[in-house]
């Protein structure tokens, strides 16, 4: 038989992979998007008071971590001290900030007595700017927020009613929204952060564990943080790191869509790359370094999540792979010019059900972000848009994981905010009257 008979074949199992795993993968996470909403996200769960569900209230800490935030830290604090509930206290790390976000949480420590301010004197990277202030905590109950991210005044007490259901609860996890939309780049996110990010959470939340919490809102227990020893400094997305750690230790990690928070997002390609290529680094240290304790029988509840994020890398691969063959096609044998490497009706079929799941996740998500259904629209570019990037970073980050000094510690920069802060106004979860 002929060799390039047998090299067809298997690009032709290659272009299968590439269609079928997005394919599928849409169609999981969209059942698994709406029985969540069925069971947990009805109306009128949505309009519930959280306070009064609360059997008691204890000390929140606070962590808002700071790194030349100073352009929008004064109207985070101020949102924080909107909060509903009333019994926490607020710790502010600025960590070596080169602007004047040092200066402005004083002035804020000034005016709020449940605010306490940390400065580091340079640059030490979120992991240990969370540390630091998780040790200076005096709260059982400890909540991240990223230094750009404007809770709902009941986020604290829906994160928290988890925590008070059940003390195996380690962390909960919040539900981020963009809030940069004047560009192409921003509201494609709108749709991204619904589709990527809510119904995935949601279908994972059905199957027992989650890949990560959001670290830009999220809830942990002192206890279990103590159990994982905290955050790891030397790794480039610490919220995923410590979900995978707490959830191999036995803690369960919950998404509560009701706990919301606006964030800025990047809305240049530069940025949005360097944002992706952090994300897809970290995604593969994780994968990396947790691979050998998930593979135990003990940690099969991680089993799906651990083979959804294997299959995702290695979808990035065949893509980048299938984009290089397309690219050379007219060099390579008389045997390989029958194999289609450009879409046809099964892309079509394929951009049809990235619609549809951008419909499903928006349609879900519309109680949290009002008139949130008009940027379908937008997300038609998404697959051309961020799959690609989200493929050569993930191409990218595998090498870059490999080659990386262990344990190099990961310090942060000063990431894109977006061209325009403007925000839509903020619901208080589901526009309750």
């Amino acid at each position: 038989m002929n060799p390039d008979f047998w090299g067809a074949g298997a690009v032709r199992v290659l272009l299968d992979y590439v269609f079928y795993y997005p394919f599928i993968a849409a169609y999981v996470w969209m059942a698994g998007g709406i029985a969540h909403a069925l069971v947990f996200e009805r109306r009128r769960h949505l309009r519930t008071d959280p306070l009064p569900l609360l059997p008691e209230q204890p000390l929140v800490s606070v962590i808002v971590p700071c790194f030349n935030e100073g352009a929008q830290v004064q109207e985070v604090i101020e949102q924080l001290m909107r909060s509903r509930y009333t019994n926490y206290e607020v710790i502010a790390v600025n960590d070596g900030s080169s602007d004047d976000t040092g200066p402005v949480l004083d002035a804020l420590a000034g005016r709020y007595a449940a605010l306490r301010v940390v400065h580091h004197a340079r640059n030490q990277g979120k992991a240990v700017a969370l540390n630091t202030a998780a040790v200076l905590a005096n709260g059982e109950y400890i909540l991240g927020v990223d230094g750009d991210a404007l809770i709902d005044p009941d986020a604290i007490a829906w994160m928290l009613t988890h925590m008070l259901h059940s003390e195996r609860v380690g962390a909960v996890t919040g539900n981020p929204r963009i809030r940069t939309r004047t560009t192409l780049l921003g509201r494609m996110q709108v749709g991204e952060f619904s589709s990527n990010i809510g119904l995935i959470k949601r279908t994972q939340q059905l199957a027992g564990r989650l890949f990560t919490v959001s670290g830009v809102l999220s809830m942990f227990r002192r206890k279990a943080l103590l159990d994982v020893e905290f955050w790891s400094p030397d790794v480039m997305t610490e919220d995923i790191d410590i979900s995978w750690k707490l959830q191999l230790q036995g803690w369960r990690v919950r998404y509560e869509p009701r706990a919301l928070c606006w964030i800025l997002m990047p809305e240049t390609v530069r940025g949005l790359y360097r944002q992706r290529q952090r994300w897809a680094t970290g995604g593969i240290q994780t994968l990396l370094r947790y691979a050998g304790q998930v593979i135990r029988p003990r940690n099969f509840m991680m089993w799906p999540v651990f083979a959804e994020y294997l299959a995702s890398v290695v979808w990035a691969y065949a893509m980048f792979c299938v984009l290089v063959l397309a690219l050379v096609r007219r060099f390579l044998p008389p045997e390989w010019q029958y194999v289609g490497f450009w879409p046809e009706w099964h892309g079509m079929l394929l951009g049809i059900t990235c619609m549809l799941q951008m419909f499903v996740s928006l349609w879900i998500d519309r109680h949290y972000d009002r008139n949130i259904l008009r940027y379908l629209v937008w997300t038609i570019w998404y697959p051309l848009a961020f799959w690609m990037i989200n493929m050569f970073t993930t191409v990218v980050a595998l090498p870059v994981t490999l080659l990386r000094r262990k344990g190099k510690r990961a310090r942060w920069t000063s990431p894109d905010r977006g061209v325009n802060n403007e925000r839509p106004a903020i619901v208080r979860s589901i526009d309750r009257e």
